[in-house]
């Protein structure tokens, strides 16, 4: 094992390149495809106080139980059982990788901006596989080293964006942003603007993915307490650049142009204002940015597999190292599966948004359980001394728990049952994973969420098959 650790500006750097990645720079046209200034308030509103108790849960999770190097499935396992904890790294490394298939789909359609050759879907996903094996010999030198490439393209992401927030806030037209204010044609609708609001629940949720990567790799802090400090301070910068984004958009360009423009949607935007130069700054923006977010999720989706396996929920396999302490076997895996599903996109029609939402769905539950963890922690008072008030930590694992479930609510049935396809089958692996070790691998509740899972998962294939859902 690598004796080098991680300090306080490279974690920060993680968790903001972890979450500025591909969304921020589609996020005009995704958030304002389907409801109007005040809901995406609204939506702004819900998600920066769900946002805000989650990185907060972390925090105070980090400081509590500093010995759970795991973070988000540390959590989980070490308050529900180990099949619950499986399910949230089986969950999170499932959103992780298909996250990175979105991104690098994503990064190719940059780079067909400055070298047209690229729109060929064949010659892009040849690109992308390059892209994707180069970050993976990266990896293998060793995780500090990769570290510090991702702090180096955080800070270069950064310039393009706040150049263009900077060009749409001077080119910020008030009576456009107020037309249509509530997306109904006319005044406030309850009905309307709720739905509106759940619409763009997926779309905020998905450009903060990544608010946990600190928390992922915490057994690689140089100090535990630097972990709950990256992961709020990190969502404190994004949160204001993502409003900030979002809505002086609205301001910039009618609603009805600006969701039919094409991705990178701010390139397009910025090329109305300043001309021709602006749209190659943005998506020359968009491929540093997709390069270090694929690098920093290759990170975390290599280290979910390593540390369960480490702790006898995954097959012992995916906890093999290399010299320079690269999880090896688990890094290996991670970027098969995303080939796969490169390879998979050139006979499907599977777009960006599709492959987002379902990363997205899919890291719920283990949102939810990280959550729900400190509120059983605050109410049983475990880790809090006599004189300790627990009731801070009791409100945001409340709220943030709350925030979970409407999130799942947001998914919507479709992208729930496509991802209990995902996660169904992870039970073979946990099983294994049981038996290498000698243990039982379902206790009776444990088989009720299994049965659970499968149930779901036979329903989806059965809706797919008679076209009522479409697959990827």
């Amino acid at each position: 094992m690598s004796k080098k650790k991680l300090g306080l500006l490279s974690l920060v750097a993680l968790v903001i390149g972890s979450m500025i990645g591909a969304g921020v720079f589609s996020l005009p046209s995704d958030i304002a495809r389907n409801a109007g200034p005040g809901a995406i308030l609204i939506g702004w509103l819900i998600t920066g106080i769900g946002m805000i108790a989650l990185a907060l849960t972390y925090h105070s999770l980090s400081n509590r139980k500093p010995e759970l190097d795991g973070g988000i499935y540390s959590y989980a396992k070490a308050g529900f059982g180990d099949f619950i904890g499986f399910n949230s790294a089986w969950g999170y490394w499932i959103s992780s990788w298909l996250g990175n298939v979105a991104y690098l789909v994503l990064l190719f359609e940059a780079v067909a901006y400055f070298f047209p050759v690229f729109e060929n879907r064949a010659i892009a996903v040849a690109g992308a596989s390059v892209v994707l094996w180069s970050i993976h010999l990266l990896v293998l030198s060793g995780i500090r080293e990769a570290a510090i490439v991702n702090l180096i393209t955080t800070v270069g992401k950064l310039v393009p964006i706040i150049f263009f927030t900077a060009m749409a806030f001077i080119g910020f037209n008030s009576d456009l942003f107020k037309a249509d204010f509530w997306g109904t044609g006319g005044p406030f609708q309850f009905g309307s603007v709720l739905e509106q609001v759940r619409s763009t629940m997926m779309v905020t949720l998905w450009v903060f993915i990544g608010v946990e990567g600190a928390v992922v790799l915490s057994g690689r802090a140089a100090k535990k307490t630097d972990v709950g400090k990256a992961t709020v301070i990190g969502l404190l910068c994004t949160l204001g650049l993502y409003i900030l984004i979002s809505l002086v958009s609205l301001g910039v360009m009618p609603r009805e142009e600006l969701i039919q423009l094409k991705n990178p949607t701010t390139a397009y935007i910025l090329e109305r204002l300043v001309g021709a130069g602006g749209a190659a700054l943005i998506n020359m923006g968009l491929i540093i940015s997709l390069s270090g977010a694929t690098l920093g999720w290759t990170l975390l989706a290599a280290e979910i597999p390593y540390v369960a396996a480490e702790d006898e929920v995954f097959p012992y396999f995916f906890s093999w190292e290399n010299s320079n302490g690269s999880p090896v076997s688990s890094l290996w895996i991670t970027n098969g599966l995303i080939q796969i599903f490169l390879l998979i996109t050139l006979v499907s029609e599977s777009t960006y948004q599709a492959l987002y939402t379902i990363a997205t769905a899919a890291i719920l539950v283990p949102y939810l359980f990280s959550a729900l963890y400190l509120l059983k922690l605050a109410t049983s008072g475990e880790t809090y001394g006599r004189r300790e008030s627990t009731a801070f930590d009791f409100i945001i694992s409340l709220v943030a728990s709350l925030y979970s479930l409407w999130l799942l609510y947001a998914a919507g049935l479709q992208y729930l049952l496509m991802c209990a396809i995902l996660y169904a089958p992870g039970a073979i692996f946990y099983w294994q994973a049981k038996r290498e070790v000698g243990e039982k691998p379902f206790r009776p509740t444990e088989i009720t969420f299994f049965l659970f899972l499968c149930t779901a998962a036979i329903i989806a294939i059965y809706l797919m098959a008679k076209g009522i859902i479409k697959p990827l």
